[in-house]
């Protein structure tokens, strides 16, 4: 008995791009939910942390006011968010600073990672106060 002969000849991709049909609508619905909900929560958290609230809608600028204005970092973060590799560690530990000054845990601070569109809104309008006199962790 002879062995099946198998087609060999390799694909050029393992996906067609009908495969990904789903992948566009559902990024732009998690952007037009996350994105939204996010500034909403930064435009709670600016004004407690002494910035100005129309800061919360200048985009890039709100990275910076968040990173060195509201968590009390060092601009080197905000130049670290803004390098792709970096940035995923960065951010978490950006958001871990800003939960840390509204008195809040370290697993508050990776969850408004994930979590942001409902975290940050939590302490923008909740009853958290700012703690600006509060010494970095990093």
């Amino acid at each position: 008995m002879q062995p099946p002969i198998l087609n060999s000849t390799p694909s050029a991709s393992a996906l067609s791009p009908t495969d990904l049909d789903w992948l566009l609508p559902y990024l732009m619905v998690w952007a037009a939910i996350t994105i939204p909900a996010v500034v909403a929560g930064w435009l709670g958290v600016f004004p407690k942390a002494g910035q100005p609230r129309w800061a919360a809608l200048i985009p890039v600028y709100n990275i910076y006011v968040l990173t060195v204005r509201v968590a009390r970092l060092s601009p080197l973060w905000f130049v670290l968010i803004m390098i792709p590799p970096a940035n995923l560690i960065a951010a978490i530990l950006v958001n871990v600073e800003v939960a840390k000054r509204f008195g809040k845990t370290e697993a508050f601070g990776v969850g408004m990672s994930v979590f942001g569109f409902v975290l940050y809104p939590l302490i923008g309008f909740g009853r958290y106060g700012y703690d600006g006199d509060r010494r970095p962790l990093w």
